[in-house]
């Protein structure tokens, strides 16, 4: 998950005397592509086949889905910002491949294979979407799990449907505190910052304040993008017991689950569902 608007920020308060008001948008977080970027790269082997399913608005969200005989659940996931189906699923499903689960993952609206033009507000009404056809192929037994951007629609999710387990890796708590995170604390007199309402509006600890399921985050200690912390202040508002903190000090912030243990604990948690 890239911010340029941090890099921006940083950038204008080392000159503090034309820093004085920033305005943040739905743009500085929210990335896609420029048109005619698609790879369309196609997935050696039978288990793997492409997917879509259409939005409400009447988008097509498009996608592959991997499956495996031995499969007793399916992971959705929902990449960061950077992600491309495309460039990144290989090594995704290598990853998750050992946890014996069917895998589904999709580019975003606006992001390689899939159209339309991206907001905060529908790409949760598209995380919604994947959900909903997802469950209707695998009643019960659809897990979430989202990375940095992703994990805001994956608790997005979790709080508004029955899904069987939640994973939210190197995730963050607000928009607002990821931008005031970034700012040296010597620039704060000098800095005024106006963002979007949509933006503003958006708090994973309220989302994960809703979540009922069983819930693993993941944290990473040389998180440089979304810091550890913040993990940890999620997953303290998630209610209840059933909720596991995978805390990875010598993971950065797009590298956990490839770090030193990380992927048996993660693993442990999709086959208990």
């Amino acid at each position: 998950m890239r911010h340029p608007c941090l890099v921006l920020v940083l950038l204008a308060c080392a000159a503090l005397a034309g820093c004085t008001q920033m305005r943040v948008t739905e743009r500085h977080f929210i990335r896609p592509d420029p048109p005619g970027t698609v790879l369309e790269k196609r997935f050696a082997g039978e288990a793997v086949r492409d997917l879509s399913v259409v939005a409400r608005d009447g988008v097509l969200l498009n996608g592959i889905l991997a499956e495996r005989p031995d499969a007793r659940n399916t992971v959705l996931y929902f990449g960061g910002n950077m992600f491309h189906l495309d460039r990144h699923a290989d090594t995704l499903l290598a990853t998750l491949g050992a946890c014996r689960t069917n895998v589904a993952v999709f580019d975003y609206r606006g992001y390689g294979r899939s159209g339309g033009a991206p907001t905060v507000e529908n790409m949760k009404a598209d995380a919604l979407s994947l959900f909903d056809s997802l469950n209707a192929r695998y009643p019960g037994r659809v897990i979430v799990h989202g990375q940095s951007l992703g994990s805001f629609m994956a608790a997005y999710v979790a709080q508004a449907r029955p899904v069987l387990g939640t994973v939210l890796e190197t995730t963050a708590t607000s928009a607002t505190e990821l931008v005031d995170a970034k700012m040296p604390w010597y620039a704060r007199p000098f800095v005024r910052i106006e963002m979007d309402a949509s933006l503003r509006q958006v708090d994973n600890r309220i989302a994960a304040s809703r979540v009922r399921s069983p819930t693993l985050v993941i944290a990473a200690g040389k998180d440089e993008m979304t810091p550890a912390w913040m993990g940890k202040a999620v997953f303290d508002a998630i209610p209840g017991r059933d909720k596991q903190l995978l805390m990875l000090e010598k993971a950065g912030h797009n590298d956990a689950l490839r770090s030193e243990g990380a992927i048996g604990t993660y693993c442990g948690f999709v086959q208990e569902r």
